[in-house]
């Protein structure tokens, strides 16, 4: 769905101009839609508060199409449990009031046979994987180890500047009440909630690094808000001060877990 902006929308903030758009939708859903990068001027992903210009021409990512859903795909099995590929932009779970568009909605497609259930959730703007159990001693083995702290999670970013050297950023989170997690001055005690950070190589040509991320619990928007806290924010991530782009450059690749572990890649790096 695109619209190109006429003159008498010029220098408006882009989630009122998605009103064009989207006539009977909400201002937060407007703003959560560019937030979950959806909205694109000129194929560049653009925040809530862009200033949109006469000529651009303003496009909505429809991620209920069926080419969209059919990205999703299963990535593999193992003793109860299965990894789904999610593609960036798309949501994990069940919206309330929405059901379509989700991996969450998928599974029973994927999975008709069984019982799924979905284990974790990624941001929408955020690709890779997510978990399924297939039946209940695997949702339990799931939650224990969650709870243990014996999960490790692997992401790839692409961060803005030249990382140098390997960190792990200890920062609390504060997510109450808060569409954007913010980092408290304290320490956080449990050292599972901790970002384990690893340079990977710089951009030749692009001021920034691609970097390796493993965390263990996990929190909304952990890696998203611990990597901006560094100086080091992720490209394409808009809500956290990184540098406007096609995409959020975030991807889950790897997980493993007690009898588990599963490996999907994604092309952005």
């Amino acid at each position: 769905m695109t619209q190109t902006v006429l003159p008498e929308y010029d220098a408006a903030r882009l989630d009122r101009f998605l009103r064009v758009l989207l006539p009977e939708a909400g201002l937060r859903h407007r703003r959560r839609l560019c937030e979950d990068g959806r909205v694109l001027v000129n194929g560049i992903v653009r925040g809530p508060s862009f200033k949109v210009r006469p000529g651009q021409d303003v496009e909505l990512m429809d991620h209920d199409s069926g080419a969209q859903n059919h990205d999703v795909r299963i990535v593999g099995r193992c003793d109860g449990f299965a990894a789904v590929f999610k593609p960036h932009g798309m949501h994990s779970a069940v919206i309330a009031g929405r059901e379509d568009g989700t991996v969450e909605a998928m599974l029973p497609d994927l999975f008709p046979a069984e019982n799924p259930v979905l284990l974790n959730r990624l941001d929408g703007p955020t690709s890779g994987i997510v978990l399924v159990a297939l039946n209940r001693d695997a949702r339990l083995q799931y939650e224990r180890a969650q709870e243990a702290g014996e999960l490790r999670k692997y992401y790839y970013a692409r961060v803005q500047g030249r990382m140098m050297q390997s960190t792990v950023v200890r920062d609390r989170l504060d997510m109450a009440n808060r569409k954007k997690t913010r980092l408290t001055d304290d320490v956080d005690p449990d050292s599972a909630r901790w970002t384990e950070v690893e340079p990977i190589e710089c951009g030749m040509e692009a001021d920034s690094t691609l970097v390796r991320c493993l965390i263990r619990r996990g929190a909304r928007h952990q890696i998203r808000a611990h990597l901006s806290g560094t100086g080091h924010p992720i490209v394409g991530d808009v809500l956290y001060g990184g540098p406007e782009a096609s995409r959020l450059f975030l991807h889950h690749y790897f997980v493993e877990g007690p009898g588990f572990s599963f490996v999907v890649d994604d092309d952005f790096s």
